[in-house]
């Protein structure tokens, strides 16, 4: 809840700046001018990186006896309140033997962030500069000995933005569900609920969950890479895009990454944005394609697809679901499905994506689930827009527009009309595909016998990270009837 709370703030308010939004209320106390973050570069070349608070500052890194002492200046920011939230309704009808089935489910969802009046904190960099100067790093460290060099920065906390007041975050939810006939709902709602049976054959459940956040709690902040080398020396990265990291015993020569199409074999000769690789993705597993989602038995896609679809709808559970996938794939931690820490939603999605394996497995890790992982990590950088019109889009939409962004990426003229899935030549259809498009600064041309798209400059890896979406949930859901 904090986490999506404070997620939620920094879109709002910086989108496209350096803000970084706090995860866990505990390492508030841990964010003070100068604390030192470790910047970790994800897997996936388009991934945001994660960033970890220490309990280290810059003084402590430096050597010599003299504490560096920040020099702040703090000053009022904006009062912020926010409500986000959704509604849901589905219907089902089945027949099995002689049992017939009704149900019938409505909900909504609401988070509601009041963090009250902000202040912000922000380090004298010049001051910093002045009193460190000819200072060296202690590359003998514990932080620093520690630091895996190819995938890690440290960086230096610049600014900070925190509560003034005692504030609160509350998260409501309400479902209900209506039924007739035999069915079993022992689990179907999930979630730590009240639920109510009566006579009418109605279940209603409603959670109400409210955090309070004490004054001083820090909800984002900014930071400055620092650049080291192997004998100590260092500097403080000021100008934007600068990267930093630690100087490695031997160069390291990275790759550069085609745009998309080695994804599924092909190469027209279009190039990703720049952005800065991670070593994990040097081995070109980045190239794998999703033909294994699609050997998956028809009752496991379907299972997947739709809890799939359900987490799409709360980024705080996609982004949980990443984490736990890339744990299960090449984390230190064995996290299943059976792990008690885990929500039960995620729960149920880990069992869909698990089946048929339990941790004595000798066959090891499902071979179907790094290319779950490549799909989920690809929509976790997707905007809210596009990931409620995916959660919300049939599979025969999905195959279809997959067909339509191939035939666009394969072709250098515009498209012949004729060209269209036969599926998108109905303008409701078209129109979801647009908006699907607008929603990562892409927009779909046409005229009366030709199509073509045109991207705006903001797009950076989203069509990149789309196109692997569409991919992923087409091969996941082929041949399903919803």
């Amino acid at each position: 809840m904090f986490s999506t709370a404070t997620a939620n703030f920094v879109r709002q308010i910086d989108p496209e700046g350096s803000l970084i939004h706090v995860s866990r209320v505990n390492d508030s106390h841990k964010l003070v001018p100068m604390a030192l973050v470790v910047k970790r570069n994800r897997y996936w070349f388009w991934q945001r990186p994660k960033y970890q608070p220490t309990d280290f500052t810059l003084s402590d890194l430096l050597q010599g006896d003299a504490t560096l002492i920040p020099e702040v200046k703090e000053k009022p920011f904006l009062t912020y309140r926010g409500t986000y939230g959704d509604e849901l309704s589905g219907r089902l009808d089945t027949e099995a033997a002689s049992v017939s089935v009704t149900l019938e489910g409505r909900g909504s969802s609401h988070l509601q962030s009041c963090f009250g009046k902000l202040k912000k904190e922000e380090l004298d960099v010049i001051k910093l500069l002045r009193d460190s100067r000819n200072r060296m790093v202690d590359m003998n460290h514990v932080l620093v000995q520690q630091m895996e060099k190819r995938a890690e920065v440290l960086t230096v906390l610049k600014e900070r933005i925190f509560t003034t007041d005692s504030c609160s975050v509350t998260q409501t939810k309400k479902e209900q569900c209506i039924f007739q006939g035999l069915l079993g709902l022992m689990g179907m709602l999930g979630g730590s609920i009240k639920a109510c049976l009566k006579e009418s054959s109605k279940i209603e459940a409603d959670s109400d969950v409210s955090l309070e956040i004490p004054s001083g709690t820090v909800v984002a902040y900014s930071v400055l890479e620092l650049k080291i080398k192997k004998n100590g020396d260092y500097d403080i990265c000021l100008r934007p895009g600068t990267n930093g990291g630690i100087e490695a015993d031997s160069p390291v020569t990275q790759p550069s990454h085609d745009f998309l199409d080695t994804v599924d074999g092909k190469h027209n000769g279009q190039k990703a944005p720049e952005t800065e690789p991670s070593s994990a993705s040097q081995n070109g597993s980045h190239e794998m394609d999703f033909s294994l989602l699609a050997e998956l038995p028809q009752s496991v896609r379907s299972a997947f697809f739709k809890r799939l679809q359900e987490t799409l709808r709360d980024r705080g559970a996609l982004s949980y679901l990443q984490r736990v996938l890339e744990n299960l794939c090449f984390g230190e931690t064995l996290i299943t499905a059976k792990d008690e820490d885990l929500p039960d939603s995620q729960r149920k999605t880990l069992s869909a994506i698990l089946d048929g394996y339990s941790e004595d497995s000798q066959a090891g890790i499902p071979a179907h689930l790094n290319s779950v992982h490549l799909l989920v990590s690809a929509m976790e950088e997707l905007p809210d827009e596009t990931l409620n019109l995916l959660s919300e889009s049939s599979p025969d939409f999905l195959e279809a527009f997959k067909t339509l962004v191939t035939r666009l990426k394969e072709s250098h003229e515009p498209l012949s009309i004729q060209c269209l899935p036969v599926l998108l030549q109905d303008n409701q259809a078209f129109q979801q595909a647009d908006q699907l498009l607008r929603s990562i600064k892409v927009t779909l041309k046409r005229d009366a016998n030709t199509l073509w798209t045109e991207t705006g400059n903001k797009a950076g890896v989203l069509p990149v990270v789309l196109c692997l979406s569409i991919q992923g949930l087409a091969s996941l859901c082929k041949g399903l009837e919803m």
